[in-house]
């Protein structure tokens, strides 16, 4: 089964829970894991920048994965994060985090430094030569201030083998059918954006990478899967359902929206690294009466 069809679907950027003194939780996030797999997603992808993954150690990060693959236990694929504005730095996670069980590496575009688009064309292939896995890229300008053009992702594709598709989360509708367009038929092309992944789908990405999913598993890979079968008016309803929690998650912070709502799901601890914070009590209680209305 190719790298495509595999990963097609819905995605799930885990949380990493937390305890009050700031340590990893781990019971709490083998019942994320277990949420998530029980609604419905198709994979998950461990240390995307959901993972709250800036405030993560390396020693913390290679336990947080290993984690992963246990409780997993092969019911879905993983995928494995690694990003950053390090190039070199990530040359040697890449060649030192265990890999072994991950499908894939998803990898964010360079954040802060603002390369130019020859400067993230160069940063991909580097890592690209060393991964012992495809790696999927990760275009989300809101958070790097550098968008990737369609024209570099296209490039990326043709050109650097072990490149093997993108999370898009420019929120370019254009762009997105311009990469759609130009793209090798192989080539993963998926939403990072949980309130665009209807009509991205529709102009033919192969599905999302979620945040929603950490909170509303079933209720969002139903949407999904609808699109995916082309059944517009259930995805519709279903979406429809949807959008007011899309804007409440991210209204203030992410993780700190997700993160609220599954408290309130008594999936995890309310807790956060400095410098993310929850989301005020006014938000709260907004996403507390989102979330009962969603699972009922």
């Amino acid at each position: 089964m190719s790298l495509r069809e595999r990963l097609r679907g819905t995605g799930v950027a885990l949380v990493t829970p937390f305890q009050a003194d700031g340590s990893v939780d781990y019971p709490a996030l083998g019942r994320v894991i277990d949420h998530v797999i029980s609604g419905g997603v198709n994979y998950v992808v461990t240390l995307g920048t959901t993972g709250e993954t800036p405030t993560l150690s390396k020693e913390e990060k290679k336990a947080i994965v290993l984690f992963t693959y246990d409780k997993v236990a092969g019911r879905v694929p993983v995928v494995v994060g690694i990003g950053g504005n390090n190039t070199a730095e990530l040359i040697s996670e890449l060649q030192s985090f265990p890999l072994d069980k991950a499908v894939a590496v998803l990898s964010a575009s360079p954040y802060y430094s603002k390369p130019s688009q020859e400067g993230i064309f160069q940063h991909y292939k580097a890592l690209a030569a060393v991964s012992p896995k495809p790696i999927l890229l990760y275009n989300v300008p809101g958070r790097t201030g550098r968008n990737m053009t369609a024209a570099t992702t296209v490039r990326l594709a043709r050109e650097v083998k072990n490149i093997a598709g993108i999370k898009e989360a420019s929120g370019d509708m254009a762009q997105c059918m311009e990469m759609l367009r130009d793209a090798p038929s192989d080539f993963l092309i998926v939403s990072g954006d949980d309130s665009l992944a209807l009509p991205q789908i529709a102009c033919g990405m192969e599905g999302v990478i979620s945040v929603a999913a950490n909170s509303w598993p079933k209720a969002f890979a139903e949407m999904v899967s609808f699109s995916l079968k082309g059944d517009f008016k259930a995805a519709k309803a279903a979406n429809d359902r949807l959008i007011e929690g899309y804007d409440l998650l991210f209204a203030e912070n992410n993780p700190a929206g997700v993160k609220a709502a599954m408290a309130e799901l008594g999936l995890i601890g309310n807790h956060l690294r400095l410098p993310v914070v929850p989301v005020s009590e006014g938000l709260q209680e907004k996403i507390k009466a989102f979330t009962v209305k969603t699972i009922k």
